[in-house]
């Protein structure tokens, strides 16, 4: 319905009634999915006001998810392996997409960062990448994976610049070969 009405954050929803009217749902079973929705945070209802749609976009909804979804082993080395793929794919955008300027950019900023930490390089990359969908599963894969890593695996600054050297060279082999020695993992991972 958000969709089909073009509903963005702040507009105001239907009513209960009407919302059970056009949904074709008893008011009790409408109003117990409001109340989920607002206790997620999708959702607020003013007093005297009515319901809106919040700013959902970057909504953490990871830790509630990670949970429930996240207990066994198998559904965590997903994450890892998916995320891994949504990297590579991001440097491979990357490649396609920096100018000389970006590549510059981003190996000055590796060279001269006090720390240059896995986050906001990737954060660059994703950027760089220019794709607003593969940034939020990107967000979403990190955060899980954050949920269930407590201590990251460090890198040192001469992996990242590695990396960051082999993108402004647009050398596709080169980059991805440094991200695998980065991510400690061997040919047969590179799933693309």
């Amino acid at each position: 319905m958000i969709t089909a009405d073009g509903l963005k954050p702040g507009d105001k929803i239907l009513s209960e009634r009407e919302l059970s009217e056009r949904l074709n749902f008893g008011r009790s079973s409408v109003r117990e999915a409001l109340r989920a929705l607002e206790m997620l945070g999708l959702i607020e209802t003013r007093r005297g006001e009515g319901t809106f749609i919040r700013d959902f976009r970057d909504h953490r909804l990871v830790q509630l998810l990670s949970t429930f979804i996240l207990q066994d082993e198998k559904a965590k080395t997903d994450v890892f392996e998916t995320r891994n793929m949504i990297e590579m794919d991001g440097l491979r955008l990357a490649l396609q997409k920096m100018d000389k300027e970006n590549q510059e950019g981003l190996l000055e900023w590796v060279k001269t960062a006090d720390i240059v930490h896995e986050d906001d390089f990737f954060y660059r990359i994703m950027m760089l990448a220019d794709n607003y969908l593969l940034f939020r599963m990107w967000i979403i894969l990190k955060e899980y994976y954050d949920s269930l890593v407590s201590n990251h695996h460090s890198c040192k600054r001469e992996d990242y610049l590695e990396i960051a050297r082999s993108l402004a060279d647009r050398d596709e082999a080169h980059t991805l070969a440094a991200y695998r020695e980065l991510r400690n993992l061997s040919r047969d991972d590179d799933k693309n």
